[in-house]
Order: structure tokens, then C-alpha cells, then sequence
């Protein structure tokens, strides 16, 4: 069974105090098995939202001791807040992230909320997928009423706990945990301290909408249905949730949203549609903020997005594609934007898989010259086809800013698109290799004294050993995938860099040659001789591809420079 990883990402009636922050997160730490990676207070709002990730029963245990703690140290009876809430653990979200399913989340979250109910006596209700009554899976539809109307609310027989006392709590309030795909939380500022007009755009952009009214849209008598309800007119954005609120703190207000489902409403999309909807009403965006992590996909996807408005190459890197959409949003007005510490992936990898890629090109070069055998010839063989990909892609993006060549723009960017997943694929590969050839060497330092060590050891080294021989051969793959951009750029790019073009096709074809070589003495300790003929083949013909590509290239690059 694949690792299981989620994600928690609860909720605290506590944005002031950062001593209490720290005791409720302190417990979360005292869990093996869970990663903190984002506490996240807000002052005007008085309210915490911290997110760790782990394998389930680590982060389940981890949640109960934080809404444990938060319940000893947060008095409800005295709290003030501008967002909505009921507890002193409002909400506490269990989101699947690998190797698990939205159903055995859901599982998780109730088997935490039992427990909360029982043994914390906390009224507990369940939401979204975890809440199997679907008429109270809506948040907001739990929520309100707030923490100040659950007194008279818990009493009513449509409203008691999914779980604990149908007592309302006056120190700790209730809790809502349940199970959700991914959300997002993020707020677009304005400039303006009017909360009415903030609402106004936020009805105007979430998928709720606001009320139809007679006469006045404001004023008006609420139109309603043959039900008796009133009648909603719908907003513009789908998969939303938004409200409008003045944040004493910054002295402006917002547009508060949740983006429940980024594939279908994307930060960089409700970015824009507040700023269509500010602008009809009179308002400026000034800039927004991210309230907890984001995926890394959101970010590089609004980078595409702006650069594609302004008709520039979107065929960047992952850094400025990502700076881009830092500053086309404003993410850094309230405070610095720090990628490294909002980005979830970016929380999450482990720096122990980039030892050579991070390191600066000197000490690189120092570490390949000194007495340890790797990083070797499959390192360097990998890192020469990433060099070769990335001057394809420095063409592409030169061309696609050519001026007099801006129709020609969206083509290029195309090519520098496919340069970047080559250069991005092949850094990846180098320290794939030095790992592989390590694997190795630790395979065949295993003990070997019984049979059945002997066994385990012959199997061991040869897992790695086929290892060793794949990425040499993907290097190979991806170094030859990457003269096609090459050519394109030797043909039809940026004439004053078609030199650089030509350079390309000699890294590609060293890196092919040189991974080769990895391959083919890789292959002579692999025990699966049918398998290795199948590589030797293939690898094979890669090289004899390659070497025509290369001349090809050439023979281009040599005539336009000759003419």
C-alpha cells in the first residue's frame, strides 16, 4: 500500500495571544509522525490557522491534542473576532494529500471526532464529506449563529451534536470537523474602509450571489420563491465562498474568500474577477493575501495566466513564473511573500533530494573533483543535457521578445515551455544518479553471513542496480527529446543566438553519450538478460538518433553563420 499522507489544517479562536499559540502548537509537535508546517495568526480576525501534515492516525492524535489544549486555554465567553466562528477549536479539516481517498479521510476525521465528543465532552458536528446528512455538511449552514447563538441552537432537535453533549459549552463553544478536498483561503484588498461596499463585490463573485430584491438591490424587500425563500441571484464565480469585511489591523477592508476547488476557480481568476467587479463599483484592488499554504501548480499556473495577458513567454522558471504571480496579485503587500514557507511542496521536500542541484556551480565542481566517487560521469551527463536544454529555452524566450517578431510570441513560448520541462526533468536526474550509485554501494555493504542474508543482499543490490541503469537511460531519453526544441530554435529562432542553439545540440549529444556509458556498465551486473538486451537496444538507437541530430543541428547552425 502507498504511504498515506494528509494534511490538517484546524481553525483556533486565538490570533493575539502568541503564548497560547505556541502551547496549542507545542502539542502538535509532541506527535511523532506529523510535520508543522504553517501557523498562520491574524490579529483583527483573533484566530490561528495552523496546518501539519502526516501519516493519518499521527495527525489524528496530533489534532486531539491541540483541540484539547485549545479548549483549556481559550475562553470563548470572551472572545472577539471579525471572522465567524463557534469554538475555541471553530474547525478542524482533515484534507487527503497522497496515497488515500476522500472516503478514508472522511473515516479519520469521524473516529477524531468521536473522541473529541466523548472523551473532551466538546460538542462536535461533522461537515462535508465526513457528514453523511447532507442538509448540515455546509459550514456556513453549521456555523450559523455563530458561537453567541449556539446557546438556543444546540437545544433544537434539527441541531444536536454529531457527537458529545447537546450542552453548549460557554468556555470552549463547538467544534466542526469533517473532510474536504484542498481549499484555499485568500483575501484581496481594497481601498476602501467600507464594509457595505466590500460586500458588494464579494455578492458579486461568489457562487451564492446575493438576494434579489424589489426596487433597491440593497434596501429592497427580499423576492421569494413559491417555498417562502428568498430567491438568489448567483455570482459570477463558481466553487467560492466570500464575504466582505474592515481589517482594523491594515485599516482597509476585504473581499474573505474560500476557493473550495481551484481547478475550477483558480486564485488568479478570483484575483482578476474582484478586480473586474471592484473597478464597476468605484473600488481599486491594492493587493491580497494568502491565509495558510497554497499548492505549488496554483502559483505556477497564475504566473502563466498574467504573462499570457501580457503576451510574453511563459516558458520561465519555476522561480519567476512564481515571482510573477507574487507581483501581479500584490501577495506581498501586508507582508513579505515568502515562497519557501507558503508553498506546500515547497514545506514538504526533503533537501536531503537536491544535495547537488543546490549547490553553487564552484562547489559543485569541487565536490565532482574531489576523492568520492560520486557525483560521476551519470551526474555530469544529466547536468550537461539540463545546460543544453536550458540555452534551447533561453532562444526560445529571447525570440518570443524579438522586436518586429511579436505575433510570433505564443509560438515560442511553446517551445520555451517544452525546453523547461526537459531542463527541469534533467537537473532532477542528477542527483537520481548520485542516489542510485549510492544505493549501490550501500547494497553491497550488507551482511552476508547466512543464506538468507546472502539472498536478501543479491536482491537488494539488484533493485538498485536496475535503478542505476533506468536513469542513465532516461537522461538519454530526455537529452534526445530536447534537440527537437533545439533544431526549432537553429531554424526558425532568434538569428543573432543561433550559436547558442548550436551549443545546445553538443551538450544534448554529450549527455547521450555519456549516459550511455553509464547504461552500459550499469547493465553488465544485471541479472535479467532480456530485460537488458530490450535497454541495450533502445539506448542503442538513442545514440545513433542523436548523433544524426546533432549533425543536422550543426550543419544548420554552420550555415547561418556562414551567410
Amino acid at each position: 500500500m502507498a504511504y498515506q499522507i494528509i494534511e490538517c489544517v484546524p481553525n483556533f479562536s486565538e490570533g493575539q495571544d502568541s503564548n497560547i499559540i505556541r502551547q496549542i502548537t507545542g502539542e502538535i509537535e509532541t506527535v511523532t509522525g506529523v510535520r508543522l508546517l504553517n501557523v498562520d495568526p491574524g490579529k483583527a480576525t483573533n484566530r490561528t490557522v495552523v496546518t501539519f501534515v502526516g501519516n493519518p492516525a499521527a495527525v489524528v492524535e496530533a489534532a486531539f491534542r491541540a483541540i484539547k489544549k485549545a479548549g483549556e486555554l481559550i475562553d470563548m465567553s470572551r472572545h472577539k473576532g471579525e471572522h465567524p466562528r463557534m469554538g475555541a477549536t471553530d474547525v478542524c479539516p482533515l484534507i487527503p494529500i497522497a496515497g488515500i481517498s476522500m472516503e478514508e479521510v472522511a473515516a479519520w476525521a469521524r473516529q477524531l471526532a468521536k473522541r473529541v465528543g466523548e472523551e473532551l465532552q466538546i460538542p462536535v458536528y461533522l461537515y462535508e464529506a465526513a457528514q453523511p446528512d447532507k442538509n448540515r455538511s455546509n459550514l456556513s449552514v453549521i456555523r450559523a449563529g455563530e458561537y453567541e447563538g449556539f446557546f438556543k441552537k444546540i437545544q433544537l432537535p434539527e441541531w444536536a451534536p454529531d457527537f458529545g453533549p447537546s450542552v453548549f459549552d460557554a468556555r470552549r463553544g463547538a467544534t466542526v470537523i469533517g473532510a474536504r478536498d484542498f481549499l484555499v483561503a485568500y483575501n484581496v484588498n481594497l481601498n476602501t474602509t467600507s464594509t457595505r461596499r466590500a460586500n458588494a463585490v464579494a455578492f458579486d463573485v461568489r457562487e451564492a450571489g446575493r438576494v434579489l430584491r424589489e426596487g433597491d438591490p440593497i434596501t429592497g424587500k427580499p423576492v421569494t420563491g413559491a417555498d417562502g425563500k428568498p430567491i438568489h441571484t448567483p455570482g459570477r464565480l463558481k466553487a467560492v465562498k466570500a464575504i466582505g469585511w474592515y481589517i482594523e489591523e491594515y485599516g482597509i477592508a476585504q473581499i474573505s474568500m474560500n476557493l473550495t476547488n481551484i481547478s475550477v476557480t483558480p486564485v488568479h481568476i478570483a484575483f482578476d474577477e474582484v478586480c473586474r467587479s471592484a473597478t464597476e463599483r468605484g473600488l481599486r484592488v491594492t493587493g491580497s493575501e494568502l491565509v495558510g499554504l497554497i499548492p505549488l501548480q496554483a502559483m505556477l499556473d497564475a504566473g502563466r495566466y498574467f504573462l499570457e495577458k501580457q503576451q510574453r513567454s511563459t516558458g520561465v522558471s519555476e522561480k519567476e513564473l512564481i515571482r510573477i504571480a507574487i507581483l501581479s496579485m500584490g501577495l506581498d503587500e501586508l507582508a513579505p511573500f515568502k515562497p519557501e514557507e507558503r508553498i506546500i511542496e515547497y514545506l514538504l521536500a526533503n533537501d536531503s533530494d537536491h544535495t547537488l542541484v543546490g549547490k553553487s556551480l564552484v562547489d559543485f565542481a569541487d565536490e565532482t573533483a574531489s576523492e568520492s566517487p560520486a557525483p560521476g560521469g551519470g551526474s555530469i551527463s544529466a547536468y550537461v543535457g539540463a545546460l543544453g536544454a536550458a540555452l534551447a529555452t533561453m532562444v526560445a524566450n529571447l525570440s518570443a521578445h524579438k522586436k518586429g517578431w511579436d505575433g510570433r510570441w505564443k509560438e515560442f513560448s511553446d517551445w520555451a515551455e517544452k525546453g523547461q520541462a526537459h531542463k527541469k526533468e534533467l537537473l532532477s536526474l542528477v542527483d537520481a544518479d548520485t542516489r542510485a550509485f549510492n544505493g549501490i554501494m550501500a547494497a553491497f555493504g550488507l551482511p552476508k553471513s547466512t543464506p538468507e542474508e546472502k539472498a536478501a543482499r543479491t536482491a537488494a543490490i539488484q533493485a538498485v542496480t536496475k535503478v542505476a541503469i533506468e536513469v542513465p537511460l532516461r537522461v538519454m531519453e530526455l537529452a534526445y527529446a530536447s534537440m527537437e526544441t533545439i533544431r526549432a530554435m537553429a531554424e526558425t529562432g532568434n538569428p543573432n543566438s543561433v550559436s547558442d542553439a548550436g551549443v545546445g545540440a553538443l551538450c544534448a549529444r554529450t549527455a547521450v553519450m555519456g549516459a550511455w556509458l553509464n547504461v552500459r556498465i550499469n547493465a553488465a551486473g544485471y541479472e535479467d538478460r532480456q530485460w537488458v538486451e530490450q535497454v541495450l537496444s533502445r539506448g542503442k538507437d538513442l545514440e545513433i538518433k542523436t548523433a544524426a541530430a546533432e549533425a543536422e543541428i550543426l550543419r544548420i547552425v554552420d550555415n547561418k553563420i556562414s551567410s
